[in-house]
């Protein structure tokens, strides 16, 4: 295999898992709807810069040091689902308070229109931390990298060197996705952030990570 065939092979099968729809796509999906555009995108920012970490991980080999390492890998996804059920259970709790009060939702909270009361939007450090962060903590995307990397190294090439090109490659299809997310759902904000469509997306997303979290906790590698 030449390395433009890796490349290839490699971009087509982390193209079909970047359009899979999992928990990077609900937290950029959120970020937009509730903050606008830059929220999105500086999410989805920070998603992608956690897919390069692990991707720069993998190539360098500590990410199969987490791999076969059952007790690192049990902290981290612990961590994980933790963080993922806090984070879920602040949005649950803030779309069942009074229409009439501010509700903070942690580093995606922007002001809510139509409440008669204005919350500051979220700065650009959180909206990127929260994608970040979400992304650092669930070692199945490290565990992805350990499994599909060593297939898309071409003989002869320097593994770390070629690993941090494929990674690359997986980080420009995830921006170029979850912006499109983004964009999209900009578009249409305006008639989904009336305060009762916010809650219901608040419940939705706030439901979805806390099932993720759960699964994180009670699966196995």
């Amino acid at each position: 295999m030449t390395v433009t065939q890796a490349l290839i092979s490699f971009a087509l099968v982390a193209g079909l898992v970047t359009i899979t729809p999992g928990l990077d796509t609900a937290m950029v999906l959120r970020s937009a709807l509730r903050g606008g555009r830059r929220a999105g995108l500086l999410t989805t920012l920070g998603v992608n810069a956690g897919v390069l970490c692990w991707g720069l991980a993998a190539a360098l080999g500590i990410s199969a040091l987490l791999a076969a390492s059952t007790t690192a890998y049990d902290m981290l996804r612990y961590a994980g689902a933790a963080y993922l059920v806090w984070l879920g259970s602040r949005m649950l709790l803030a779309a069942a308070r009074p229409r009439g009060r501010a509700h903070r939702l942690g580093p995606l909270d922007p002001s809510e229109p139509g409440v008669g009361v204005t919350v500051a939007p979220p700065t650009p450090w959180a909206c990127f931390r929260a994608g970040l962060v979400t992304n650092l903590l669930n070692p199945k995307v490290g565990a992805f990298y350990v499994a599909l990397l060593p297939q898309f190294l071409p003989e002869g090439t320097h593994p770390a060197a070629m690993g941090a090109l494929l990674a690359l490659v997986h980080n420009v299809e995830g921006l170029l996705f979850l912006g499109l997310v983004t964009l999209t759902a900009d578009a249409f904000r305006r008639r989904l952030t009336r305060p009762s469509v916010a809650r219901r997306i608040d419940v939705t997303t706030g439901a979805v990570l806390v099932g993720f979290g759960v699964k994180l906790a009670l699966t196995p590698r």
